[in-house]
């Protein structure tokens, strides 16, 4: 259902909200039966690494693993909250100037490395142009890619200034960078020097196999991490990985597959962790040539979509409908827009109009996205269209052809609007697969980057998502949730809007 942990889902996110973002850690919620916080023991997390290509680069992780171990080692300006929002975390107050043309970031005081080396304003710097590096070429650089890395000004030793580029605007800085955004000494090096401030230190690595932590006492977070140690293990295997949970070999599996958590559900060493995401599944319906250019053939496609079947059959369940729209729980969401209803003779009306009866097309997938897929192709055969579902490998899937298929699945992490609209359907979308270029749009989301005034900003959005509502060429159908397997020794794991409860290597306990 999703295209992989990849670019597209790890942007980083949340609306800014206003001009000013203050510090403040909510208390994790505790899991129904858990006890109150303990340190000592080893933590053990079991991930899912089908090759022995990881790394511990904290601005060019080349996996899903690398991306999970950076959670345990690096620290950064900005952390998700529970809603896959931003909120500051080394920082202390970030605020972003009149029009957006720059950020001011202030450290919190008496931060440290894991070599016990103060972080400082270089650091910040450091950080920032590192992650930008054409040199380093990651390809999370091009998501700040406003950011004038040769214009960062150091104010003092705990504040720096970040310019955006001339004639730009930029209030999304903290939706895209706080994922890849690591802060590192201004010596780091991933193989040589590998220092963070994260939960936990490095101790060893062995690609394909496992890395152990051991708990970084300085952590800026008071009395946490609480275990002595962390281990995160790679599996190949789905069914290897939850038989290791259930024989006491590993404490948590992320990402579970609904029909391996009907194996954990009733036991009493184990359970599953259900977090409602944001997460969205979509078709993408490009609308640069073929019949997705008549925008009537994308209206009918809309509507004779059964969501409700989709999430029942194609999710399992594990979900809700959606209503071709990304991002609910960013606050310039509009929540007047009435929910799409299934109604199959108006698409069946809407396509006749378009001279599309009898449609036959491709619907290109991978083979972990085809459930959705066949699904839709089984509703569309009610209003005379065909759909031929056509599976490919996932590199095909993400290569260069991704832009040119008229039909193909997708959907991404459930960040917010601007930075999900960056990704997939603003101007210089780094994936627009649905090849969506409205001049209205572009316009409002030019202005909407500009804008830090929080109401304001949400009226801009409001007249940019009817457009995506009305005219765009996606047809987000689902969010899905996400399953996580948990010993029932684990204490501080809990269900979130995010993807990731069993990287909050810092809340939890055994």
């Amino acid at each position: 259902m999703i295209d992989g942990i990849t670019r597209r889902g790890l942007i980083g996110g949340a609306a800014a909200g206003g001009a000013l973002l203050l510090s403040g850690c909510g208390s994790p919620q505790e899991a129904p039966g858990a006890t109150k916080p303990r340190r000592g023991g080893t933590l053990r997390l079991g991930i899912l690494e089908a090759e022995r290509t990881g790394d511990l680069d904290v601005h060019k992780p080349i996996s899903t693993g690398s991306v999970i171990r950076g959670f345990a080692m690096y620290s950064k300006l900005w952390e998700w909250n529970d809603d896959m929002l931003p909120q500051l975390d080394l920082a202390e107050v970030s605020e972003v100037a009149p029009g957006a043309t720059s950020w001011t970031i202030r450290l919190k005081p008496g931060l440290e490395f894991h070599n016990g080396k103060t972080i400082d304003a270089d650091d910040v710097i450091f950080s920032i142009r590192r992650l930008t590096d054409p040199a380093l070429a990651s390809p999370f650089g091009a998501l700040i890619s406003p950011v004038d890395r040769d214009n960062i000004q150091k104010l003092d030793a705990r504040t720096v200034r970040i310019a955006m580029k001339p004639g730009m605007s930029f209030v999304a800085l903290p939706e895209t960078w706080v994922n890849f955004g690591g802060i590192v000494p201004t010596d780091y090096h991933p193989v040589t020097n590998p220092v963070g401030a994260g939960p936990f230190r490095i101790k060893d690595f062995t690609p394909g196999q496992r890395a152990r932590f051991t708990r970084f006492e300085n952590y800026h977070k008071s009395g946490r991490p609480y275990p002595d140690a962390l281990e995160i293990i790679e599996f190949k295997d789905q069914f290897a990985r939850v038989s290791a949970l259930l024989a006491g070999q590993i404490d948590l599996a992320n990402m579970i597959l609904p029909e391996h958590a009907g194996l954990l559900r009733g036991k009493s060493n184990a359970k599953v962790v259900v977090s409602q995401t944001n997460t969205w599944q979509s078709f993408d319906m490009n609308v640069a040539n073929g019949p997705f250019a008549n925008p009537d053939v994308r209206r009918a496609f809309r509507l004779l979509a059964d969501r409700d079947d989709l999430v029942t059959r194609a999710l399992q369940g594990h979900g809700r409908i959606a209503n071709d729209l990304y991002s609910p729980q960013d606050p310039v969401f509009d929540r007047t827009i009435a929910q799409r209803a299934h109604d199959p003779e108006q698409a069946r009306s809407l396509l006749a109009k378009a001279g599309a009866q009898g449609l036959t097309i491709d619907m290109v997938t991978t083979p972990a996205a085809a459930s959705p897929a066949l699904v839709f192709a089984e509703q569309a055969k009610r209003v005379g269209v065909t759909i031929n579902v056509r599976k490919v490998d996932f590199s095909v899937f993400n290569g260069k052809q991704r832009t040119d298929w008229s039909l193909s699945t997708g959907g991404t992490l459930g960040t917010p609007w601007l930075a999900t609209a960056l990704h997939v359907d603003a101007p210089a979308a780094v994936n627009n697969k649905t090849n969506f270029h409205d001049p209205r749009f572009a316009t409002l989301f030019k202005q909407a980057m500009g804008e830090p005034d929080l109401a304001k900003r949400s009226a801009i959005v409001h007249q940019a998502q009817r457009i995506q509502h009305e005219d765009g060429g996606l047809l987000i159908w689902g969010f899905s949730n996400v399953l996580d397997g948990a010993s029932a020794r684990v204490g501080g794991i809990a269900p979130e809007r995010t993807h990731f409860p069993t990287w909050r290597f810092d809340r939890m306990w055994v």
